[in-house]
């Protein structure tokens, strides 16, 4: 059996597997790149897919960094079955037509300043046209359900108590008359998580891949988390300013309806502080979990049992058109705004922090993951300035980041949930995670469980063997992306500015001098354009 890693190694985006197995060849999702521009144009390249030549697909859940590119290989020749949860349909029926309209709104944005200069215009990734010819694809499977997509494959999704849906992919492949025992982990939930069922213990497995987003740190409580959330909404209420929460529209904001809903029950949410729920997406996403309530867990299922819901304020608005979001900012009066993306990049959460991110009073709260290269973990590393639609933003708001609203386990959860297995020789592949995290977690599980761990890279490819060492094929041409030299431009500037600024002349020295390596550094980079221009 073969595997070969297309995304979501030593990164956290673009998470699909191609798995060859008993003359077979699937996917086990099918995720978006995002980050840099570099990181991005993966997306573009998805030949190297073979997308006419995978039978089907397995989908863990309904995030774009694990379905997003779904469309684009539909539209390269990709026409086998999808396999996901009932869940996970309802969710990516909506959610890749929304992908599909911003691909095309973005492509209309760019070709307008193209045009202007006269360069052709761009075309989307994929389009409408191209999601709504997916869904006709999607094949629902229930938990604990097994199923055969071909003889010699058993699958089983499992509740990955990620979001709404989300499943681990249980596999037992049989070659050559031996079987093996695979697991494809997806996102592995927080216990205790709001809304959501515990993970599923899991106890035999040969190979195991095993997500690694929080795989260095671990989270705050729950507790702590709410009274975070509560400290930021009484900072900006008291100074009349808006609390500005980017959440993902699938998950993250339902757990803020509900975080803000146990505020409100403790008294901790002011009766005129106004909700909006101003993502499109996000308010369809909120229907679909009031649909699907017999997912929720014991205690939301209690809530709902006494005649209350968890998913409903007194206070909470829903703004589904552009008309609405602006009028939002219009007023200056205090209110609690979540909004997509998650990460700042997109939607219309950038025009919140447009409005906002320079007020003193205001808050930016972020409670999800930020990766590297967008506005998010620019502002929550630190950033004095960020760029929102190419205007320079200062950042004086208040920044608040609740790692505890995670819908990711921390390192001690996933260590607990890697402690089920009782497998001798199981080989674990750390995937969906920054290589950092990855290495700090890889350390913890050779030491503590005594097992082979393996950190893959971006096309790698595996042979795997149950007994034997695995053979692994690299291939260094693909695996790192060109430097995004304006990124590290800006981002050491930002930081040098921001030790100007907060600790003086003296602390920004050490910054001057790695400015001037810079500068050596790209000129060194100009000489090596030169001379390949003239090979």
């Amino acid at each position: 059996m073969k595997i070969r890693f297309m995304g979501a190694a030593r990164t956290v985006t673009g998470s699909c597997f191609i798995v060859e197995a008993g003359g077979h060849r699937f996917a086990i999702d099918c995720g978006m790149h995002q980050g840099n521009a570099e990181i991005e144009k993966r997306n573009w390249d998805v030949e190297i897919y073979d997308p006419a030549g995978i039978e089907f697909m397995l989908m863990t859940h309904a995030h774009m960094d694990h379905s997003g590119l779904l469309p684009r290989l539909v539209q390269k020749g990709f026409r086998g079955k999808v396999y996901m949860t009932p869940p996970t349909e309802d969710l990516l029926r909506i959610m890749l037509m929304d992908s599909a309209h911003i691909q095309e709104m973005e492509a209309q944005w760019k070709s307008r300043k193209r045009l202007r200069n006269g360069d052709r215009d761009i075309v989307p990734l994929y389009t409408q046209k191209d999601a709504l010819a997916t869904l006709p694809l999607f094949s629902a499977v229930k938990y604990g359900a097994p199923f055969s997509p071909f003889p010699e494959l058993t699958v089983t999704f499992r509740d990955a108590g990620h979001i709404l849906g989300a499943g681990m992919v249980e596999m037992a492949v049989t070659e050559d008359g031996k079987t093996s025992r695979i697991i494809f982990s997806g996102d592995i939930g927080r216990p205790s998580q709001l809304l959501i069922q515990d993970p599923t213990a899991i106890t035999e497995a040969d190979f195991l891949f095993m997500e690694s987003t929080y795989g260095d740190r671990n989270h705050k409580d729950e507790k702590d988390s709410l009274n975070e959330l509560a400290e930021a909404i009484a900072y900006s209420y008291s100074r009349g300013e808006k609390v500005i929460i980017p959440a993902f529209a699938v998950e993250r904001t339902q757990e803020m309806i509900y975080s803000l809903y146990l505020l409100m029950m403790d008294g901790r949410l002011p009766a005129d502080m106004p909700v909006f729920v101003d993502s499109p997406l996000a308010i369809q996403a909120t229907e679909i979990f009031r649909k699907r309530r017999e997912y929720f867990d014991v205690e939301a299922k209690q809530i709902l049992a006494n005649g209350e819901d968890p998913l409903t304020l007194p206070q909470l608005h829903y703004t589904l058109t552009t008309q609405e979001s602006m009028e939002i900012n219009n007023s200056r009066k205090p209110a609690v705004v979540i909004s997509a993306s998650g990460m700042a990049d997109a939607g219309r959460i950038k025009h919140h922090l447009r409005h906002n991110l320079w007020r003193e009073g205001a808050s930016i709260v972020f409670v999800g993951f930020q990766a590297q290269g967008t506005t998010g973990r620019r502002i929550v590393d630190g950033a004095l300035k960020v760029r929102i639609f190419n205007e320079e933003i200062a950042v004086k708001a208040k920044i608040f980041t609740i790692n505890g609203f995670s819908a990711h386990a921390g390192q001690s959860q996933l260590l607990e949930w890697l402690g089920n297995f009782k497998t001798k020789g199981l080989h674990v592949f750390l995937i969906h995670g920054e290589y950092a995290a990855q290495q700090a977690l890889a350390g913890i599980i050779g030491s503590r469980f005594h097992l082979e761990v393996s950190i893959p890279d971006y096309l790698e490819e595996v042979t795997l063997e149950p007994g034997r060492e695995q053979t692994r094929v690299a291939y260094p041409e693909k695996a790192t992306p060109r430097i995004d030299w304006g990124f590290l431009i800006a981002d050491m500037e930002a930081k040098l500015a921001q030790l100007r600024e907060r600790r003086g002349r003296a602390e920004a020295k050490a910054w001057v001098e790695q400015t001037e390596l810079r500068d050596r550094l790209l000129e060194v980079n100009r000489d090596i354009a030169g001379i390949v221009s003239e090979m």
